[in-house]
């Protein structure tokens, strides 16, 4: 009933865009931190940065340092890396990151996170069906997120951009973070599927050799989720239950 491959044991989440809406917020936030940083560098004349052509192949699914200095590496633009305790106005790569920061806490606080009415349900299933469930999320904000929405009740295990840090793991596209949820829940890897809404994160589901890799398509993207290695591509989660 949930679409997935026989032996299945567990159940590999990304939250933002699969789970939650908050691609969205995360998207208004790095328009408007990088669109501050051009401006203030080249004045009215600057390119602002494109939601809809920046942000999925720059951005979305990768650690805040790795997006900022993705986007800024396509512009030509070069910043000293600096160092995570730089301010939110330091002209460094972890400056921006941090700004970028600031602005999706005061997004949440301000506006909420909307869960997708379809991801719930698919929760909900997988829960009733007895599978191991983890969310593994770049966003430092992840534990936030869950809690404020509820749907840390649905969730056993987290690896997120702070357990990331912590334990030293790079971010998607590698699959560090999916393999390590994966041990920490004591599931082998060909019994776990992934389930991601970016490109970075299905390249690193493919990578990792999981069970499956389901692709969420939420910007039009299903041929290249397929290129980058998803097994099947859905427009929600609650489209798999149909599909059962």
């Amino acid at each position: 009933m949930l679409g997935l491959p026989e032996g299945t044991r567990a159940c590999l989440f990304d939250l933002d865009g699969v789970l939650t809406d908050t691609a969205s917020v995360h998207a208004a936030a790095w328009k408007q931190m990088f669109d501050e940083f051009l401006r203030s560098r080249d004045g009215d004349a600057f390119t602002p940065f494109d939601v809809q052509a920046d942000y999925g192949p720059y951005v979305d699914g990768k650690p805040r340092l790795e997006g900022t200095r993705s986007f800024l590496a396509a512009r030509g633009i070069e910043l000293p890396e600096g160092d995570p305790d730089d301010p939110a106005d330091a002209p460094t790569l972890w400056g921006l990151s941090t700004r970028k920061n600031e602005l999706v806490q005061v997004r949440i606080r301000t506006d909420g996170v909307d869960v997708y009415p379809g991801s719930r349900r698919y929760l909900q299933a997988v829960r009733d069906a007895g599978l191991g469930t983890a969310v593994v999320s770049s966003s430092a904000n992840a534990g936030q997120i869950l809690r404020a929405t509820g749907l840390e009740t649905f969730i056993d295990h987290r690896v997120d951009g702070a357990v990331a840090r912590e334990r030293g793991l790079p971010g998607k596209p590698a699959p560090d973070t999916f393999l390590a949820a994966v041990a920490d829940l004591g599931v082998d890897r060909a019994a776990a599927v992934v389930f991601e809404d970016a490109l970075a994160g299905v390249a690193a589901g493919h990578a990792g050799e999981f069970g499956a890799v389901v692709g969420v398509d939420r910007l039009d993207q299903a041929d290249a989720l397929r290129a980058h290695g998803a097994t099947v591509v859905v427009t929600d989660l609650a489209d798999l239950l149909e599909r059962s």
